[in-house]
């Protein structure tokens, strides 16, 4: 038996130093292609394939640009409940109309409202916040997302405050007696 498997084990070993060697070539090229493409990454030159766009910054004066007065209101403490409205207000800075096309509230307990309209370079806007603090309590933060032709697209605008609860004081004797 142990006569069988030496020859068995040469004739395998022949076979894959030898059936392993082809193709070669073809690996070579493929890591020299690799190591081009490297090369040209790290000087900053890249090919971009025919069917991919390349993106090109956005001219600024094709934007608009928010100043706001505050990007945080802070309303302090309140009883839950209450509803909270705040205006933040803005000048257009840049060198074209401003154009909100979005605004998205962070929970359903704040709804946007805002200048619906294209504002003129050096004009003012507005973006009104409602917070209702119904079934809320603790910190709340609640954010709106604004997206507009602007760069960067989308700027946040923040209300922070602490809603206390109605049932805060009621929740002990609402446990009922204590056993002895």
């Amino acid at each position: 038996m142990k006569y069988l498997s030496l020859p068995a084990l040469l004739i395998a070993g022949s076979v894959l130093t030898f059936g392993c060697d082809t193709g070669g070539s073809e690996k070579d090229e493929r890591i020299q292609a690799l190591e081009q493409r490297i090369a040209q990454m790290e000087q900053g030159q890249t090919n971009v394939p025919g069917n991919v766009q390349s993106v090109q910054a956005a001219d600024p004066s094709t934007l608009g640009s928010f100043q706001f007065s505050e990007i945080e209101h802070d309303f302090g403490t309140i009883e839950e409940g209450k509803v909270i409205e705040h205006n933040f207000t803005f000048t257009n800075t840049g060198e074209a109309p401003l154009v909100i096309s979005n605004i998205q509230a962070s929970c359903g307990c704040t709804s946007p409202d805002w200048t619906k309209t294209p504002i003129k370079p050096g004009e003012e806007g507005f973006v009104k916040v409602v917070f209702d603090s119904k079934a809320k309590s603790g910190v709340q933060s609640p954010t709106v997302s604004i997206t507009a032709n602007t760069q960067p697209a989308v700027t946040r605008l923040r209300l922070k405050g602490n809603v206390n609860s109605k049932n805060s004081a009621s929740a002990a004797p609402a446990m009922g007696p204590v056993r002895k």
